[in-house]
């Protein structure tokens, strides 16, 4: 063996060795897979385990409670990715599927969290009798609620508007529906999907008391978590115990951050449309370490070209790619019939089912009760839903034109996202109870916080996505002030921002149940809305009246959309696309 041939063999040796980063990324994963299996332990005990039947106000408790919140979270949010490839790409994909699909998910997101466990809770508990498991299941379940929803609306709306020179190159390589949805589809959906992950994560601990703290009529369920742990702090009046909480929240929010969502964002950035390359780019420590590994990157690999293969695979779904009018016109015409009897039969059928459960318990004028009410959150909901859009959109656009301060603003932004609203359930109470304030008014201001950070994620995502060479030849035409605002930016964030708008509607009335019924101790404090109605009606377990005020929101939230923002989601699509 030659000297050259030694130094050659002694270098790939060397390089077939692990490095530092490969023992600081190996220390990193199987933390991760411990934290995991710990927290996980706990949900398979009894029901009337210690650490389940007696929560505690003690700090120290607060790590493993923060823990045992995240996997909830986590495992919602798995739930909803799963939802959201497959609901909203079967919605984007196929003409009739379409016509069910997206009616269906505006009643979904109009329905609260307290509606969904109160007919859900009994069903998760009997399938695991005397179980954690059971309860765990309802509290999955609520977060999956507060998370799914934005980001199938954001994936489909991603999925209808895929430029049409893309669409092209697509078709002249003779894509299938498979490839071209992993190759193309996916890839181009993925800014906005990110943003709306992290906006899905900071939804589930808005609704994390509701979730945790578990009280549907008789049926009382406290698990280990932060949510619970702020609920019993708020009965028993300890402010101390709801800063911890919130410290606790904070911490979480800038760990997951850290090690998934800011590489994630960082990976995303190759998936922008543009013809130049921009000259700042998101970064990341975690990226930037699992990069400088050795061992960890030639284990990756063949799990990577696995996948890659499976993407190009050529599958078809010909049932999938009829949007444009390929079908035979008579054939078509029947079909479309026989869908549209099956649709108003089972729309007769549940309409009739709702009517004669509610029918027999409330009477005519609880229903004109509960109509005036739902008007009322209607007016609250739309009010802050503008107020939203004067102040986040600006703000919104500056922060996603500037990777740099997006990247420092993402923490901080999902952290006032995440802020549960029963933080402020004492300074609300107490401030409208000593001023004699008019809760209509100041407890409105609790439904923002559910309402303002759809409208801001997708505008930041929108702005995030920008094209690099049409923010080029802007400034090359010397194109600014109002100008720029009305023929550059606004047309290109506007169908992200019509994602958040419809999200933040949704948001905002599944906010008025919280916001519009709180307590500090044995202190209340009501405001007129259907979302007390369904609060109280929860509390009480009456189930007629959780049933008429869920559907009355459900109507008015459907008419809305129909009537107002799926227009403007159809204007948007129709001349706003990228070409």
């Amino acid at each position: 063996m030659t000297q050259e041939n030694t130094i050659l063999f002694a270098r790939r040796g060397l390089k077939s060795l692990p490095n530092l980063w490969d023992a600081a990324a190996l220390i990193l994963v199987f933390g991760v897979f411990v934290l995991m299996s710990y927290g996980s332990r706990g949900m398979t005990l009894p029901l009337n385990a210690p650490d389940t039947a007696a929560l505690s106000l003690d700090y120290w408790q607060l790590p493993y409670y923060g823990l045992r919140t995240t996997l909830r979270m986590f495992a919602a949010m798995v739930l909803s990715l799963i939802f959201t490839f497959t609901y909203a790409t079967l919605a984007a994909k196929s003409r009739r599927a379409e016509m069910v699909l997206i009616p269906l998910l505006d009643v979904l997101q109009s329905v609260p969290i307290l509606g969904f466990l109160s007919f859900t809770v009994t069903f998760f508990l009997g399938l695991f009798p005397g179980s954690t498991l059971g309860a765990e299941g309802a509290a999955i379940f609520a977060i999956f609620t507060s998370q799914a929803w934005n980001m199938a609306f954001s994936f489909y709306q991603s999925l209808r508007s895929v430029p049409r020179d893309l669409e092209e190159v697509a078709a002249s390589f003779q894509l299938t529906p498979w490839q071209k949805f992993w190759q193309l589809e996916t890839p181009f959906a993925m800014p906005g999907l990110i943003w709306n992950m992290m906006m899905s994560m900071s939804g589930g601990w808005f609704f994390v008391v509701a979730s945790e703290a578990i009280s549907v009529g008789d049926v009382n369920v406290r698990l280990p978590g932060v949510g619970s742990y702020l609920a019993l702090a708020i009965d028993n009046k300890r402010i101390d115990c709801v800063i911890a909480a919130v410290i606790a929240v904070a911490l979480i929010i800038l760990a997951y951050d850290q090690l998934l969502f800011r590489p994630i964002v960082a990976f995303a950035d190759k998936f922008r449309v543009e013809l130049t390359a921009s000259q700042t780019q998101s970064g990341s420590w975690v990226r930037d370490l699992f990069l400088r590994t050795r061992w960890l990157r030639h284990l990756m690999r063949h799990p990577a070209a696995l996948m890659h293969r499976v993407s190009l695979l050529a599958l078809r779904f010909p049932t999938l790619t009829r949007r444009g009018g390929a079908e035979n016109p008579k054939i078509a015409l029947i079909v479309d019939l026989v869908w549209y009897a099956v649709i108003g039969v089972l729309l007769f059928m549940s309409l009739t089912l709702i009517i004669q459960f509610v029918g027999t318990n409330v009477d005519l004028a609880e229903v004109k009760t509960v109509m005036t009410l739902t008007f009322y959150t209607f007016l609250r909901v739309m009010a802050l839903i503008a107020l939203a859009t004067l102040i986040w959109v600006p703000i919104g656009v500056w922060i996603g034109l500037r990777p740099r301060v997006a990247e420092k603003a993402q923490p901080l932004a999902q952290f006032l996202a995440a802020f549960p609203a029963n933080v402020l359930f004492p300074i609300a109470v107490i401030g409208i109870l000593r001023f004699h304030l008019d809760p209509d008014i100041w407890l409105s201001v609790l439904i923002v916080f559910g309402t303002q950070w759809y409208i801001a994620f997708n505008v930041i995502a929108g702005a995030s996505a920008f094209p690099n060479d049409l923010r080029e030849a802007s400034e090359n035409f010397g194109i600014k002030g109002w100008t720029w605002w009305k023929s550059v930016i606004l047309p290109a964030v506007f169908p992200y921002y019509i994602t958040g708008a419809i999200t933040a509607s949704g948001g905002s009335w599944n906010a008025s149940i919280v916001a519009e019924y709180v307590k500090w101790g044995d202190d209340k404090v009501t405001a007129h809305g259907v979302g007390a109605y369904i609060a109280k009606a929860t509390a009480d377990g009456d189930y007629p009246k959780i049933v008429l005020g869920v559907a009355a929101m459900s109507i008015v939230v459907i008419l809305v959309n129909r009537l107002f923002w799926r227009q403007l989601s159809a204007f948007a699509e129709r001349r706003l696309r990228l070409l």
